[in-house]
């Protein structure tokens, strides 16, 4: 018998089968509508990590940064001039971070591959990005809850990942054929998320980018 496998935003055992590939199996939370994968298929950490070094991230590289720029741009809009940022998930190529420096803000990043530093715990900020990085998250409840914690009221949580739209667009979708790729979210899925932080949500579904104010 298989071990009751929970939803790791929510740590619901309400899931169900969603779709089947010929790798993975990928499930339905009935309380948060997060799709993920189950554990079992999960990339070891050294695998996980080779993967990412195979990033060709860079600030020189202009096209990443317009990329970028469609959470920096309504995220500049929103953070007070001067303020303090965290760029979680900042990747082997930090280049979010390097554009708010750029703007005038003071910047921490983390990375557990690449900027392991745990003193970035030790304080809050005026804001907090995380772009394509909560598709890969194993546990993105915890990491989500912890990013919360340290913002700042009034502050901004901003992501940025591709959305789950209908079980028919998932099923031919290249956002499942990355392997680190475990958990995706839809529009659902951060009203939800936005309802268990008591935020402010503004979402923009065309580019997938999220912003959560945390309201005072």
């Amino acid at each position: 018998m298989k071990p009751i496998v929970s939803c790791p935003l929510c740590l619901s055992s309400g899931v169900s089968e969603y779709h089947v590939d010929d790798v993975r199996c990928y499930l339905l939370c009935g309380t948060c509508a997060l799709v993920f994968v189950s554990p079992e298929y999960h990339l070891s950490r050294g695998d996980e990590k080779a993967r990412y070094e195979l990033h060709e991230n860079s600030p020189l590289d202009k096209r990443y940064r317009m990329f970028l720029s469609r959470l920096f741009d309504p995220m500049l809009e929103r953070v007070p001039a001067g303020g303090h940022g965290l760029d979680f998930g900042a990747g082997p190529g930090p280049t979010l971070s390097v554009m708010f420096q750029e703007a005038g803000y003071e910047m921490s990043i983390y990375d557990p591959f690449f900027a392991p530093d745990p003193t970035v715990w030790d304080r809050t900020y005026d804001f907090i990005t995380a772009t394509e990085v909560l598709e890969h998250l194993y546990r993105p409840g915890y990491e989500l809850d912890r990013l919360w914690s340290h913002l700042r009221t009034d502050g901004f949580l901003g992501v940025m990942t591709q959305l789950v739209i209908d079980r028919d667009r998932f099923t031919k979708w290249h956002y499942t054929s990355d392997p680190t790729h475990v958990c995706f979210f839809s529009p659902e899925t951060l009203e939800w998320l936005s309802a268990s932080l008591n935020a402010h949500m503004t979402l923009f579904p065309e580019t997938g980018v999220c912003l959560f104010h945390k309201r005072k």
